[in-house]
């Protein structure tokens, strides 16, 4: 086996062990907190400053930068399908127009089926790579003489090891993939990508969350009046 064989089987059996091992291996745990070390120090009672002996005016709150205080605006987006680039421009573009703002980037998982089979995939891969390097011995082991199909991998195992390895990451990501780009504004949704098709415009967004705070602010004013 030369040496370009041996990159051909080793480069997937390599990726394929690493996607594994990252899948079922637990997150690190947390380091311990060092203590905290407690020093006494004597301090000096501060002097006391009047009120009437500061000079320095106080700035009191605009009504523009008023408007996003006490708001949340949630945006939910594939982070599988490269979309988090687009979120943190939102992010920074409403906190901006609406200082104040809390702005949450989260991702929005696929389906349940749909994630239940992208973690079959890399056991499907390994199966068939396994398979292709060992069928011969694994066929008589259950009884079964190998099958025509197995003959023509067989024929260019190399390839065909390449071609199941790049299209179960194909199938996996598209799996994992949920398209989504949703914008919430104070639990109420403005924006779903998954309805329109589309991303949201800047000016289009900002125009759908100053009317979210704007029937919000209402709302609140009557149930002042009401209570």
């Amino acid at each position: 086996m030369d040496r370009a064989q041996l990159l051909l089987v080793g480069l997937p059996l390599f990726l394929l062990v690493s996607d594994l091992f990252s899948l079922f291996t637990p997150p690190p745990p947390k380091p311990p907190s060092a203590p905290h070390h407690h020093h006494h120090h004597h301090h000096q009672p501060k002097p006391s400053i009047s009120p009437e002996t500061l000079d320095i005016p106080l700035q009191k709150p605009t009504s523009v930068g008023g408007v996003g205080y006490g708001s949340v605006v949630d945006i939910n987006f594939c982070a599988s399908c490269s979309y988090r680039g687009t979120a943190v421009t939102m992010k920074k573009m409403l906190e901006t127009q609406f200082p104040g703002i809390d702005v949450i980037l989260a991702n929005y998982p696929p389906p349940l089926p749909k994630r239940l089979l992208s973690k079959v995939v890399p056991v499907f891969q390994f199966g068939v790579i396994g398979i292709i390097m060992a069928g011969e011995q694994l066929f008589p082991m259950i009884g079964m003489t190998p099958p025509p199909w197995y003959y023509n991998l067989r024929t260019n195992r190399f390839g065909s090891i390449a071609t199941t390895w790049l299209l179960g990451n194909v199938l996996q990501s598209f799996l994992q993939s949920s398209g989504a780009f949703e914008v919430s504004c104070n639990g109420e949704l403005v924006f779903s990508k998954l309805k329109e098709g589309r991303f949201p415009g800047e000016i289009e967004l900002k125009d759908l969350v100053s009317k979210r705070l704007a029937t919000t602010r209402v709302t609140d004013n009557l149930g002042v009046v009401w209570s």
